[in-house]
This record gives structure tokens, C-alpha cells and sequence, in this order.
């Protein structure tokens, strides 16, 4: 048996100019929530001995960001309640602000520990209603695209937020990377307040309204199909520098590029999905899939040095990229009555996902070597793109013709 999904219901007109204003400040939002969440990988180094940590220590500070994310996504939507998404927004960026600026500045782990509890906080809060908001700013026509602006921020968090966070760590310490995400936090605060339109809350969110959610099967296959490729991927790409030097030799500056690379396609294939996915959604969730298929399975076969190993992670970004904009959607199109419930469903899976992901890759390392995560990946996200085959069927939706 499979599921069709209908279109959402007509909403009323608005400017589109100013719609899309909002749309970029949300992409905004994104990236340096997601720019935060990351820049502790590529600092561990410097955070730990400035301390008086372990490397293995300071890495609880991704731990401890992405499981109160985790807790934020489910409960925020609920706290919420009628207020108004514009001033919920500021707020989760004014939580980011605070914590950067108290990382920047403590001398003690704990308390900067406590701070990555207020990052994973805003990670939650904001996405769980940012990632929704591109059904409230767009024609239902452009939603697609808007999609994939807001997830863009994504990519280009981790193609050039990160690294320029690095770049400032290593010339100026990393006191003052996270000093400058909370200027940023603070410009992207005032945009939320003055670029986004007056969004008042429809209705309060009760926790039964998650529950009525879980129950509906549109929304259960796309949380699905979100578990299954986002696990197969982490699974896999926790581990691709080491497979990558098993495979091919690769490691050091040249691993660097190959991974430059791969950001580089993600953010192309993000723009792409939202170019599509109004129109051929089903196509879009099937292809990306695909690829990471066949990109975690040419790793180990395949891959026998840096041009064969760059297209591979092209194939891999591409993939990638259009994934998380092709998903919500479909989440989204599940129950278009209910956006911010089905999106603090999207966000908390998406960050169990994550943690599963990073665990299944750490034991099939242990078990089988550095080659055997890209085995893993493969079959979960083969097993995606068998249930979005067999569940799925989508009626056919008109291009967005701007």
C-alpha cells in the first residue's frame, strides 16, 4: 500500500519580496547555530590544553550541544505557546549570543559545558520553528526553494563558517572565534526583530498533538526515511578520513580537499533539491539517496586515489545536500495543518540520527576495520531509498515559475 500526499491548503497572499527577506534571515540563523554547534570539532586542540582537559573531554562539548538540542527541539514548540515565532526566534538567538559570549570568556570547563547546554537549546529551539517557516513566508509553490535557502545555511556553515572560526582560532585563539559568532548572534538577533513579518502563533502545541502526529503514516515514513539516511550517512562520514586513507592513501591536506569539496557540492546540491523538489519530489528523495549509496559503496571498491576519491565525495555531497530539504518537505506536505509539531519531530529525530550514526560507525570501526562504516551507511541508506520506492507516490506539482 502506498501514500499519497495532497497539496497544503492555499494561504493567504503576501509580499513576496518581503517574504524572501525573511527566508534569508532564517538561512542566517541557520548558519551560525550551525557554525556554534561545529567550531568546537576544529578547536578541540586548543579548548582542552587551555583548560586542563582531555581532547576526549572537550569532544563532550558536541555531545552535550547536540543532546540538549535533542530535549529543546520537543519541549520549546510546546513553551512556546502563543507567542509570537518572530520573538521566540530572537530569543533562541539571544540564548546563542549568551552562551558564545560565556564561552569566550570562562576560565572553567564546567561552566562552559553549561553554555553548550544553552547552544543546544537555541539548535533546538530555532530549528524546530526556523525549519518550519519557509510554509508562512513563501507561496506554497516556492516552498521548496525556500527550504532549500534556510537548509543552506547548513552547508555553507560547514564549508566556510567553520573554517574561518579555525582560521580566527589560530590567529587570534579561540577565545575570539567564539567571540565573533556572538557578534554575529547579536546582528542575526536584531534581523529576526526587524526583517521578519509579525508571525503570531495559530494555535498552542500540546504534547498530544506529537503524539496524534506519530500516529499519522505519511509523517512516520518521512521521520523514517530521515532516520535510516541520516544514520547511514553519519555512519559512514564520522569515518571517511580514515576509510579515505585505507582506500586510497589519502589523509592530511589532501583529505582537507577532498572534503573542501564535498562541503561544495552539499550546498550545490541543496540549491538543486529546492530547484526540483516542488515538482518531482519523489525523483529528488530517490536520486539523493542513490548516491549515497553509491558513493559509501565506491569508497571501499573504487576509490584508488584523489580524482576518483573527489568525484566519489561529489556524488557523496550532492546526495547529502538534497536530503535534508527533499525530507521536510515531505514531513511538511504530511501534515501541512500542523508544521512547527511535525518539524520539533524532524529536528529531535534528525538529532538522535546524528548520535546513532556516530556510535554505529565507532563499532563497526572496532569490529571490522576503517572500511566497514561505508558497508553500514550503505545499507541504511539503501533501505531509505527502498521505503520512499515502495511508500511514497506523489502527484506531480508545478515548477516554481519564478
Amino acid at each position: 500500500m502506498t501514500t499519497t500526499l495532497t497539496p497544503a491548503p492555499t494561504r493567504p497572499r503576501r509580499s513576496a519580496a518581503l517574504g524572501w527577506i525573511g527566508v534569508v534571515a532564517v538561512a542566517t540563523g541557520t548558519f551560525s547555530i550551525v557554525t556554534t554547534e561545529m567550531l568546537p570539532v576544529g578547536l578541540l586542540t586548543r579548548i582542552g590544553p587551555d583548560l586542563g582537559v582531555s581532547d576526549g573531554a572537550s569532544g563532550q562539548l558536541m555531545t552535550t550541544a547536540s543532546s540538549m538540542a535533542f530535549v529543546a527541539a520537543l519541549t520549546i514548540v510546546l513553551v512556546a505557546g502563543r507567542l509570537d515565532r518572530r520573538f521566540v526566534l530572537a530569543g533562541m538567538m539571544g540564548v546563542l549570543l549568551v552562551a558564545n559570549l560565556v564561552t569566550a570568556l570562562t576560565d572553567s570547563f564546567v561552566v562552559l559545558l553549561a553554555a553548550r547546554v544553552m547552544v543546544g537549546m537555541a539548535i533546538g529551539g530555532f530549528w524546530a520553528i526556523g525549519a518550519s517557516l519557509a510554509t508562512r513566508l513563501v507561496p506554497e509553490r516556492s516552498v521548496a526553494r525556500a527550504s532549500s535557502v534556510i537548509f543552506s545555511g547548513v552547508s555553507i556553515a560547514s564549508v566556510a563558517g567553520v573554517p574561518a572560526g579555525m582560521f580566527i582560532g589560530d590567529h587570534a585563539g579561540w577565545r575570539a572565534a567564539f567571540l565573533a559568532l556572538a557578534g554575529l548572534s547579536a546582528i542575526v538577533l536584531v534581523a529576526m526583530l526587524t526583517l521578519l513579518p509579525a508571525l503570531p502563533s495559530r494555535r498552542s502545541l500540546r504534547p498530544r498533538d506529537l503524539a496524534v502526529l506519530l500516529r499519522n503514516r505519511p509523517v512516520l515514513i518521512g521521520l523514517g526515511g530521515l532516520a535510516l539516511i541520516v544514520i547511514g550517512h553519519f555512519t559512514a562520514y564520522t569515518y571517511v578520513t580514515p576509510a579515505l586513507k585505507a582506500a586510497a592513501g589519502i589523509d592530511g591536506g589532501a583529505a582537507a580537499v577532498v572534503l573542501l569539496i564535498y562541503g561544495s557540492a552539499g550546498i550545490a546540491g541543496t540549491f538543486v533539491a529546492g530547484a526540483l523538489t516542488g515538482g518531482h519530489l519523489r525523483a529528488v528523495l530517490l536520486t539523493s539517496g542513490g548516491f549515497i549509496v553509491a558513493a559509501t559503496v565506491a569508497i571501499p571498491l573504487l576509490v584508488s586515489g584523489p580524482i576518483t576519491a573527489t568525484v566519489t565525495l561529489i556524488v557523496w555531497g550532492l546526495g547529502y545536500g538534497a536530503v535534508p530539504v527533499g525530507l521536510q518537505v515531505l514531513t511538511l506536505r504530511s501534515a501541512p495543518e500542523a508544521p512547527e509539531a511535525v518539524s520539533a519531530l524532524f529536528v529531535a529525530g534528525f538529532q538522535v540520527a546524528i548520535g546513532l550514526g556516530a556510535v554505529f560507525g565507532g563499532v563497526a570501526v572496532d569490529l571490522s576495520g576503517p572500511q566497514a562504516p561505508m558497508w553500514v551507511g550503505a545499507i541504511a541508506a539503501a533501505a531509505m531509498v527502498a521505503l520512499v520506492f515502495a511508500a511514497v507516490r506523489l502527484p506531480h506539482r508545478p515548477r516554481d515559475s519564478r
